[in-house]
């Protein structure tokens, strides 16, 4: 997996960027947050990535800002949200208002991103605002909780990609551990998930 890309930003409009990494381009989607802190082109920039594997290639999703890749991959854990769909929601609202949205239960606030319905967007609420709101604490008391989202959502993606290669289609192995999760938590290792995966089926 590719954690991040520390090189010389070579080109970038409003939804990608491509960093050149020793002679290599790298072209990464990205939302609106990311571009409007980008350097100019020719400058070097570090970049925090999120790979996502399908069957048909592979697709890198950038972000300045670790936090914001930490609720991106808070969102793309709820069933029915996509990369395409989780840049979507970090380019319409921003970090901050997501956040306060999902801890205050605004269903509508949710809802009014292009891409959420209003089941979306009651699962969104139900699914994290009791992380994003155990992050807020950890937070006030100095604890950084950016490794933690990063660590439970790692754990999903590389049991999503091992079930993929074992012969799951991708949407029932989703859906497999999204019911493991809902039943057993988020603390699972790879192996558990796995494990979790192969008995239910």
């Amino acid at each position: 997996m590719i954690a991040y890309l520390d090189g010389k930003l070579a080109y970038k409009d409003p939804t990608q960027a491509i960093i050149d990494t020793g002679g290599v381009g790298y072209e990464v989607k990205i939302s609106l947050a990311t571009y409007s802190k980008l350097p100019v082109e020719d400058h070097k920039v570090k970049v925090y990535t999120y790979q996502h594997v399908k069957e048909d290639g592979q697709t890198l999703y950038g972000f300045l800002d670790p936090s914001e890749k930490a609720l991106f991959l808070y969102l793309i854990s709820v069933s029915g949200i996509g990369p395409g769909t989780g840049i979507n929601m970090v380019s319409s609202m921003g970090v901050g208002e997501i956040r306060q949205a999902i801890v205050s239960e605004d269903v509508r606030a949710i809802q009014s991103i292009k891409g959420v319905g209003p089941k979306t967007a009651q699962r969104v609420i139900l699914e994290l605002k009791d992380k994003l709101r155990k992050d807020e604490l950890l937070a006030k008391a100095g604890v950084d909780t950016v490794p933690l989202a990063r660590q439970h959502n790692t754990q999903r993606q590389e049991a999503l990609q091992a079930l993929v290669m074992l012969g799951f289609a991708r949407a029932a192995a989703e859906k497999t551990l999204d019911q493991i999760q809902h039943k057993h938590g988020n603390d699972l290792s790879v192996e558990e998930l796995i494990k979790f995966a192969l008995k239910s089926h």
